[in-house]
């Protein structure tokens, strides 16, 4: 098979996911573009597992690896393009602070909260990703999927079920581009906001050390970081993983940490804070393959 992508086997997920631990993949594709992804789908076994990446910052891959292929999407499908006067299109590989630094230079107001998610648009798109009370699907007007067979479909929200953090799409498509609504602003007023949120996410967040962003959902009309501090968590840790004294609903690889050790530091959190607040924590990272 010839691919104009890259095509990698064996490879550390380490180097591709923000936790920066994880075990390898069978193979990597890196697509050319949307035609190269389809004509690479349509060769793969149906029986083949997918895992499909952007920052890797939603996703944990346990010590023993991926048994499939992952398709790398960030440094690939990177076209970003505007619709008018109130809607710009972007494909999955362009990162949710890029596609908000683009449509503010622009004069648009809408996506100023993408500059807070540390994920590309195909990952805020199968998850529903938010921000400063804003959500990825609330200004969504259509978006492209591919199915294993590497046919593209233009879709509405309407095909969808959307939830806090979860997305239910038709089975065996993924994201490959959104269209979302703009509304015309000053430039200096959109990039003020930008600013001012991504200082207030430096301020409470600990950006600077690899973690995944929010470990947890919050549960309704509450906090996971509440609950977790509430458990006295902050601080505690496992192996090299450990729960961020910033932020209790960060976890981070403080020194070396495990795959296993991550797992492990998240199970204890869900159990100690279902013991002390009766409420069992649900994950909003993503856990995959196979454990040591």
């Amino acid at each position: 098979m010839t691919v104009r992508g890259e095509l990698l086997h064996q490879v550390s997920m380490a180097d591709y996911c923000s936790w920066r631990t994880g075990g390898p993949v069978k193979t990597l594709f890196q697509p050319a573009d949307v035609a190269d992804l389809a004509a690479f789908l349509a060769t793969l076994p149906v029986t083949e597992p997918l895992l499909w990446l952007g920052l890797g910052s939603n996703l944990l891959v346990r010590d023993g690896g991926f048994p499939g292929t992952a398709i790398l999407m960030k440094s690939a499908l990177q076209d970003i393009r505007f619709l008018g006067e109130d809607k710009v299109r972007a494909e999955a590989g362009v990162t949710c602070a890029k596609l908000a630094r683009v449509t503010a230079r622009e004069g648009y107001s809408g996506l100023e909260f993408f500059a807070g998610i540390p994920g590309t648009v195909g990952g805020a798109l199968a998850m529903n990703a938010g921000a400063f009370d804003s959500e990825t699907w609330r200004v969504v007007t259509a978006v492209e999927t591919i199915d294993r067979q590497g046919v593209v479909r233009h879709r509405k929200p309407d095909d969808f079920s959307v939830h806090y953090r979860e997305v239910e799409k038709p089975a065996e498509e993924w994201f490959v581009a959104g269209e979302f609504l703009l509304q015309s602003a000053p430039i200096e007023e959109v990039q003020e906001r930008i600013r001012n949120l991504l200082a207030t996410r430096s301020a409470n967040q600990p950006t600077t050390q690899p973690s995944c962003g929010s470990t947890f959902r919050n549960p309704p009309n509450d906090y996971a970081a509440r609950l977790i501090e509430a458990a006295g968590l902050k601080g505690f840790c496992i192996g090299g993983a450990c729960v961020s004294d910033k932020h209790a609903n960060f976890l981070i690889n403080q020194h070396g940490a495990s795959a296993a050790d991550l797992e492990a530091l998240i199970q204890q959190v869900q159990e100690s804070v279902e013991e002390h607040s009766g409420i069992r924590l649900q994950t909003e990272v993503h856990i995959v393959g196979e454990a040591l």
